[in-house]
């Protein structure tokens, strides 16, 4: 099962307690899933379709938890070859389903279906329970995690862009980064961030999958740190080695045109001590030599080598060796 099927399995089996909150919840199923149809003679049903048996069962739990009404519960296998089921629950008697799109706010006084929910004036989401609740719904209906393992993702995907600013407005209320993208036909509402991706599970009231994701997260930053401390020790390393690489190409210049007769006795000394010692640090030099010698003097010595080793071969040139 997938870290995303796993949510919503969690989100399923929570169930919020007060009925404001199981309205607000079906309200965004029925948003983001659902149908509303009129018969001729003017006769409401209302059906949603998922792929999820776990959506269908929670839809199905909160109709009946929160209006004690019927419903009409089917099931589609996919063609051949196709593994996924359609899960499709509805609510035929007219009465009922207007019991439901009233109470939802999905129509008005007069019949007129009012799917696009507004933020200013829809009194089902005016609670900050119901907002966590209507958010839940949206994600249980049509919205995806990807698999933090891999990167961080979270989307819900809306069929029209009103309904995409109506529950980015809901995820803004949390003070998350909600965007929303256009792709094809569709307005997805996304997060990308994974620590903003852990407060929306918080927000969906979600902590199982909430402590999964933070184990995961704290295991991809331990691994990142260490891999940075690694790069940047091999960094250094590397650096090292060149530099040491190059001082000893110097003193062996210098040594083989002057002579370490010549350079002072401080140059003479370190020179000498390098060529023993190539592999050594600086402070390991330092420590070498008596009396002993700070790494900055060290660098000091190395430097005035090299600056020393540049103009002999400016004065020689092509006999480097």
């Amino acid at each position: 099962m997938s870290f995303s099927s796993r949510v919503k399995e969690e989100l399923s089996r929570q169930l919020s307690p007060a009925r404001h909150c199981q309205i607000a919840e079906i309200a965004a199923i029925i948003s983001l899933c659902g149908r509303i149809q009129i018969s001729e003679n003017d006769r409401y049903r209302i059906k949603i379709s998922t792929e999820n048996a776990a959506v269908a069962r929670k839809y199905f739990t909160l109709l009946k938890k929160t209006f004690n009404i019927s419903t009409d519960v089917s099931i589609r296998q996919g063609a051949e070859g196709h593994r996924l089921r359609t899960y499709t629950v509805g609510v035929s008697r007219h009465e009922d389903a207007m019991r439901v799109l009233q109470a939802t706010k999905l129509i008005d006084r007069y019949g007129e279906i009012e799917e696009n929910l507004s933020l200013a004036q829809n009194v089902v989401i005016m609670q900050s329970c119901c907002k966590r609740a209507f958010i839940r719904g949206a994600f249980l209906a049509s919205g995806s995690i990807s698999d933090p393992e891999k990167f961080y993702h979270f989307e819900i995907v809306c069929a029209a862009e009103a309904k995409a600013v109506q529950l980015q407005g809901l995820i803004l209320a949390f003070g998350l980064d909600a965007k929303i993208v256009q792709r094809k036909k569709y307005y997805v509402v996304y997060i990308k961030e994974g620590s903003q991706i852990v407060d929306i599970l918080n927000v969906m009231e979600a902590p199982v999958a909430l402590m999964e994701l933070e184990n995961i997260r704290i295991l991809k930053e331990m691994r990142g740190s260490v891999n940075r401390q690694v790069n940047c020790e091999t960094a250094n390393i590397n650096k090292t080695v060149s530099a040491a690489v190059k001082q000893m190409k110097d003193i062996t210049f210098i040594r083989d045109k002057i002579g370490f007769d010549k350079l002072p006795e401080n140059l003479s000394e370190i020179a000498q001590l390098r060529l023993l010692k190539p592999e050594a640090t600086l402070k390991e030099l330092g420590e070498a030599l008596d009396p002993p010698v700070g790494k900055s003097g060290v660098n000091h010595r190395l430097r005035k080598l090299g600056e020393l080793a540049q103009k002999l071969r400016e004065q020689y040139p092509g006999n480097e060796a």
